[in-house]
């Protein structure tokens, strides 16, 4: 068999059965998608990873992708076989059921094969269908990014932050900030960073702190992540980001851009350094050093702020239970989520 034919349980083609073909038992996008659902649809497949059960019995996660969201999958029949059937980072096309775990929907996945785009097409596959993008066009965050660090007075700042965007500007208009947790989806690294300044910029105005340097630490405080993750449709760690991490590829990258500037001053680049080294705000959660200027301050806290508050507003578009008046156990945040009153 091809892994472009899917086949029921006897054996027969997709095509022979008529269940899987363009109609009622299409799945929704993801965000639409509920419990007691069946059908089939396509995704990316972002993550896959091997698992043991309590029972001892192995089974597949999957995270899918489309351009409205992400469900959480799990392949339990044939699991030798669908190791090898696709990997992360492949368009697939999916036939299951939904499953209600720990008060979120998954889908519980009967058959799965490679997209084969030629064939696929005509059942209504779109790439860009199955491709999660920041909610604002690239662009639009890109002349906003300029338009920021055109407000630098300070010229060396300026030429800093000129210098590292230009050098990579094709990652930073579809990088993700994250494999999973924030922001991680195409173009999430330029909508957080903005995201950062425009809160750190706020709070600095309002305790007299430097505002250059608090732009210059929203633009430069995760730039290490454009070497740390690899992004191709899905994202993983590179050699550098699992060995080094981006707080210490971030800082190698300001000095070696700063070192190309003639007279850059050692202060404003140590205070630089500061805020990228500083940014996780404690030892415990990956800073080599805590934060001690009121800049270093701002950029944490609005950097974690942003972090959290993306995490809620992706804990509410995937909460799809119209009946409950709370989200589901967020694990990361440690708490339930109120959905308001509409």
């Amino acid at each position: 068999m091809t892994s472009s034919t899917l086949r029921d349980p006897q054996g027969r083609p997709e095509s022979d059965r008529g269940t899987t073909s363009a109609g009622p038992d299409r799945l929704p996008f993801a965000a639409s998608i509920v419990a007691e659902s069946s059908g089939w649809g396509f995704f990316l497949c972002v993550q896959k990873d091997l698992r043991q059960a309590r029972s001892g019995e192995l089974f597949i996660s999957l995270s899918l992708q489309d351009k409205t969201g992400l469900i959480r999958g799990r392949i339990f029949n044939e699991v030798e076989r669908y190791r090898e059937e696709f990997d992360s980072g492949d368009f697939v096309k999916v036939q299951g059921r939904t499953d209600l775990y720990n008060g979120r929907v998954h889908l519980i996945i009967e058959r799965i094969r490679r997209v084969n785009a030629d064939q696929d097409r005509a059942q209504g596959f779109r790439e860009e269908d199955c491709v999660l993008c920041a909610p604002r066009p690239a662009e639009e965050m890109w002349r906003e990014l300029e338009a920021l660090i055109d407000r630098v007075h300070d010229p060396f700042v300026r030429e800093l932050l000129a210098r590292l965007t230009a050098e990579h500007a094709e990652r930073l208009r579809i990088w993700p900030a994250a494999q999973t947790i924030h922001h991680a989806y195409r173009s999430g690294f330029l909508e957080h960073i903005l995201s950062v300044a425009r809160a750190a910029l706020v709070l600095g105005e309002a305790y007299g702190a430097n505002a250059d340097l608090l732009t210059a630490g929203a633009i430069l405080h995760d730039i290490g992540k454009l070497q740390e993750l690899q992004y191709d449709r899905a994202t993983s760690y590179s050699r550098e980001g699992n060995l080094v991490g981006h707080i210490a590829l971030g800082v190698i990258m300001v000095r070696s851009t700063i070192a190309g500037i003639p007279d850059f001053p050692g202060v404003l680049r140590t205070q630089i350094e500061h805020l990228v080294l500083s940014h996780h705000g404690h030892k415990e959660f990956g800073s080599p050093v805590e934060p001690k200027t009121i800049e270093a301050m701002i950029l944490s806290a609005a950097d974690d702020l942003d972090a959290k508050i993306n995490q809620v507003q992706q804990a509410l578009r995937d909460d799809t239970d119209p009946d409950a008046e709370f989200t589901a156990y967020h694990q990361r945040l440690g708490r339930v989520l109120w959905k308001g009153t509409e």
